[in-house]
C-alpha cells in the first residue's frame, strides 16, 4: 500500500501540490469512486484514474530505442537535446537513464532502464555482451587490420582495448563486433589504423536489433529478454 498523492506524483501525474486540488475537485477517482483525500491509501489492484484516464503506476522498464544523430546519451543536457526528449516524460520521473552511451554522432541501437542492476550488467566488459556497429569510414580495411583489431589494438593515450571482431564489407565500409563500450572506441580504433569515421550506427546489442523500428521511436521490451 501507498498513498494516492505519492502514487500520482510517482507516474508523473502531478505535483504533491497540484494533487491536492484535483482530489478536492473529484478529478481522482480510485475503483470508480471519487477520491477521499491525497493521503488515502491505495493498492497495487486499484484502478485510479485523472480526469476519467487510467494512470499507469511506476515500474522497472527497459527501452529499445532508434537514436538519431545530433542526441546525447544523457538524461540531461543544458546546451543539446537528450534521447530522453524522444520519450514520454513519464520515463524521465520514472528514473529511466540510458544504458552506456551512443556518440552524439552515432545512431542506432540504445537501451534505456531504470533497473540499476541490469543495466551494470549490460555495460560491464565481464558480462562479454557484444554490440555491433556499422561504420562508413576512409580507405577500405584490409586482413592486417583485421588481426590488429583480433590482437586488441593499443590507443594514441596508452587505452588498450580488448580483442574485437572487424568485418570489412567493402570500400570504405565495415562492421566491428565489441563487448567493452569505452569512449569513443570504434571511431578511435578504426582512426588508429587510418580509417577516420563518418558515419557510426550500432545494430545489434546482445540478441537484439532494430528491426523495423523507426529512427527516432522506441518501444518497451520484456524482461524475459535479459534473463
Amino acid at each position: 500500500m501507498q498513498r494516492l498523492d505519492k502514487f500520482l506524483s510517482e507516474a508523473g501525474a502531478a505535483s504533491r501540490r497540484e494533487i491536492k486540488k484535483l482530489v478536492r475537485s473529484g478529478a481522482v477517482t480510485v475503483n470508480g469512486s471519487p477520491a477521499k483525500a491525497p493521503e488515502q491509501p491505495v493498492s497495487e489492484t486499484d484502478v485510479i484514474c485523472l480526469h476519467g484516464q487510467p494512470v499507469e503506476g511506476r515500474r522497472i522498464v527497459v527501452l529499445m530505442l532508434h537514436k538519431p544523430a545530433g542526441y546525447l546519451s544523457a538524461t540531461e543536457d543544458a546546451k543539446d537535446p537528450t534521447v530522453m526528449d524522444l520519450l514520454p516524460e513519464k520515463y524521465r520521473i520514472w528514473g529511466v537513464a540510458p544504458v552506456g552511451r551512443l556518440d552524439k554522432d552515432t545512431e542506432g541501437l540504445l537501451l534505456l532502464t531504470n533497473d540499476g542492476d541490469l543495466a551494470h550488467r549490460l555495460i560491464s566488459p565481464a558480462s562479454g555482451v557484444e554490440k555491433v556497429y556499422y561504420a562508413r569510414h576512409e580507405g577500405s580495411c584490409t586482413e592486417a587490420d583485421v588481426s590488429a583489431f583480433a590482437a586488441g589494438i593499443m590507443l594514441k593515450d596508452g587505452t588498450l582495448c580488448k580483442p574485437a571482431k572487424l568485418e570489412p564489407l567493402g570500400p570504405g565500409e565495415s562492421r566491428v563486433t565489441l563487448t567493452e563500450g569505452k569512449y569513443h572506441q570504434v571511431r578511435r580504433m578504426l582512426a588508429s589504423l587510418g580509417h577516420p569515421v563518418s558515419y557510426l550506427k550500432r545494430e545489434r546489442e546482445g540478441t537484439l536489433t532494430l528491426g523495423d523500428l523507426p529512427k527516432g521511436e522506441y518501444r518497451e521490451l520484456s524482461m524475459d529478454c535479459f534473463v
